[in-house]
């Protein structure tokens, strides 16, 4: 007998929860933004009370719409107290999230601000939990962590001089900029990847490509921002953005990169 709460999309998107068995029962309909969807089957009235209430108390009377079904279907020792720990305010923090409990297999997915998020809220699950009970984290860091990074280097050029790993004072101007960014980017690591265009030897551009990341990283923790959580690597000529047929084109193409560690 398979067990599970799920919900697509946690708040502040949407929340859907699903309770799912061996048990013939309609097919969820999709939640409305800021609704709480309920659906699927269990065991008794008291076991579809005790959950509901648990949501409403949590999210809010007026965002539950209760689609689930009394059915009689088998379930694991204590399991309707078990559900009552995994429905707990940390789920809030989850967006584009799924909760499902498959027997004693728990899986937790969606997006949240953070690493540190990420793991708190899987070990929250497991704590709340007996030993034979497995927790499968599957949360990732929300992309908005990227599009800051993105937004703040706004496709600009991080300039060195030529032929060397030396930052301009309109490059050290960027990283400034960067670095203040990177200090909301609390608790994951990224990673500084360093591009050239195909001029010259291939192992000469990615020797120069992995010098110029390390003096990124370099720079960036003389403005406090901790080396250890910096990565680098050079690329050298392998992953061009533009064409190196022009000059205009192999400008783009030396560049530096920053990307949140998934």
């Amino acid at each position: 007998m398979r067990q599970s709460i799920l919900w697509p999309a946690v708040m502040p998107a949407l929340l859907s929860t699903s309770l799912h068995c061996a048990a013939q029962v309609p097919l969820p309909a999709t939640p409305k933004p800021g609704q709480i969807l309920v659906s699927g089957a269990v065991p008794d009235e008291a076991s579809k009370a005790a959950m509901l209430q648990r949501l409403r108390d949590l999210y809010g009377a007026d965002r539950v719409v209760d689609q689930l079904a009394v059915s009689p279907v088998s379930l694991p020792p204590n399991w309707n107290g078990y559900v009552q720990k995994l429905i707990q305010p940390n789920l809030k923090l989850i967006s584009k999230g799924e909760l499902k409990i498959d027997g004693t297999n728990v899986t937790v997915r969606g997006e949240v601000a953070n690493e540190a998020q990420r793991q708190q809220i899987a070990s929250d699950i497991a704590t709340s939990l007996n030993p034979s009970y497995t927790v499968n984290n599957g949360l990732r860091v929300s992309a908005a962590e990227q599009n800051l990074l993105d937004e703040t280097l706004a496709k600009r050029i991080i300039e060195f001089d030529s032929g060397k790993a030396t930052l301009t004072l309109s490059g050290k101007g960027i990283l400034d900029e960067m670095a203040a960014a990177l200090q909301k980017v609390k608790g994951k690591k990224v990673e500084v990847i360093g591009h050239t265009d195909n001029v010259g030897l291939r192992e000469s551009n990615l020797a120069l490509s992995q010098a110029r990341a390390e003096a990124v990283r370099t720079y960036l923790a003389e403005k406090g921002i901790a080396p250890e959580m910096v990565m680098v690597s050079g690329q050298g000529p392998d992953r061009p953005v533009a064409e190196n047929s022009n000059a205009e084109g192999r400008a783009r193409n030396r560049r530096i990169e920053f990307r949140v560690a998934q």
